[in-house]
């Protein structure tokens, strides 16, 4: 009897679901910071204005929040059977924070258009609106983070708890979790949370991109031929 060494075709899927997991992590970094910068320094008058505006709602609902539930799903497979309880957890946090950061984006975007496709009304000019809007945005965006916390804070309990991870990624998680959960009472903190988010992204990125496919021994029975005469 001899050993050959086969690829596990479940192992191999795994494989690939942690290096799209890589991507989305990496595309996860972009999205913590670009939309940031984009409304922070944005201008809606200049030529390209309204597009870049659009950009950054793209990327800060649709493509942020398909970016998390990949990363978190890759990290969950990633994990296996040392953490799943916390790693489904995670991965329902995730979607409810997507659900929040899609919102958000939808919100702003239909706001805008209405705002540029109506402008006798004088929107900006009413402080009115302008209270009822930044009080609204600012309620989802921190309803959006607080679920992004707790990802974070299950994910670095997962990775005490699992051993799969480095544990300073774990305190990672856990003290930019701890920021986000509590990001409704203190908001002046999202840019510090983005920086954090931003290195954790890479970080796991990195982790999931060196993820190599395991392989198992099976056996091979060498069976005796008959003799030719």
């Amino acid at each position: 009897m001899s050993f050959t060494v086969q690829p596990n075709p479940d192992t191999k899927t795994s494989s690939a679901l942690q290096k799209w997991g890589a991507f989305a992590s990496f595309v996860l970094a972009v999205a913590f910071i670009v939309p940031p910068l984009i409304y922070l320094m944005g201008n809606l008058r200049e030529t390209n204005g309204i597009l870049t505006y659009a950009l950054a709602d793209f990327l800060y609902g649709p493509v942020w929040a398909a970016s998390l539930v990949m990363t978190v799903y890759a990290l969950r497979e990633r994990i296996g059977e040392r953490a799943p309880r916390l790693t489904s957890l995670a991965l329902l946090a995730a979607l409810l924070a997507a659900v929040m950061f899609v919102l958000v984006a939808l919100l702003r975007s239909s706001n805008r258009n209405y705002h540029l496709l109506h402008p006798e009304l004088h929107l900006e000019e009413s402080q009115t609106v302008l209270i009822v809007w930044t009080t609204l945005i600012a309620g989802v965006i921190a309803t959006g983070w607080h679920f992004l916390g707790w990802v974070f804070i299950l994910l670095g309990s997962a990775a005490w708890t699992s051993g799969r991870l480095p544990k300073a990624l774990g305190v990672l998680y856990l003290l930019a979790g701890t920021l986000a959960v509590l990001m409704y009472m203190a908001p002046e903190n999202e840019g510090g949370i983005n920086l954090f988010g931003m290195i954790i992204s890479i970080w796991q990125g990195i982790l999931l991109l060196r993820t190599a496919p395991k392989e198992v021994s099976t056996p091979k029975v060498n069976t005796p031929q008959p003799d030719i005469l």
